[in-house]
């Protein structure tokens, strides 16, 4: 019983732990959110660039504000022994993100001639930064900001070395009533 309780417990934590994790990426997100809009808007609108180039740029300048909010709040706790790895990773899985989410841009305003300015926020910022931001999610915390492993303490070593070794039972041939 105690037993059942002990696995529910854990797998309690573990789920609250998760939820937490992924609150906290949302709202780094929703922040990178916020600036990739403005600033896909800000290039399409004001500075008339091409949708594309306006996604490519909102999107980069996004990749940024998501980096230090994730590195500093999101998985602060998390390894931070390499740092040229993990910034080379999340530049990596970030540039597949924005390959994900421009490209559904280009598919809607190109390919589909879904061209208004509601249709290219719409392609970009909801579907393409949707299906983005789950691979995004599933990559940084699965090769970016791994979880660093406890460090076990010299009692804990020593508790393990100081029980008596089993020695496993060997089993014995039954003797043989051959004649």
């Amino acid at each position: 019983m105690s037993h059942r309780l002990s696995h529910r417990r854990t797998v309690r934590s573990r789920l609250e732990r998760v939820a937490r994790e992924i609150a906290k990426f949302g709202a780094v997100g929703a922040m990178g959110f916020v600036v990739n809009l403005i600033v896909f808007n800000i290039c399409r609108h004001g500075l008339d660039l091409a949708v594309v180039r306006s996604g490519v740029i909102a999107t980069a300048v996004a990749i940024g504000t998501n980096y230090v909010g994730n590195r500093y709040w999101t998985y602060r706790h998390r390894d931070r022994n390499r740092r040229s790895r993990e910034m080379t990773l999340f530049l990596l899985f970030s540039g597949a993100g924005l390959v994900i989410e421009n490209g559904i841009l280009a598919l809607s305003h190109y390919g589909l001639g879904l061209t208004s300015s509601l249709a290219d926020n719409i392609a970009k910022n909801v579907v393409g930064l949707g299906i983005g931001t789950v691979f995004r999610f599933w990559s940084y915390r699965t090769w970016v900001f791994r979880r660093t492993l406890p460090v076990r303490t010299a009692e804990s070593f020593l508790a393990d070395t100081d029980a008596p070794a089993e020695v496993p039972r060997q089993r014995t041939k039954a003797p043989s009533h051959s004649r």
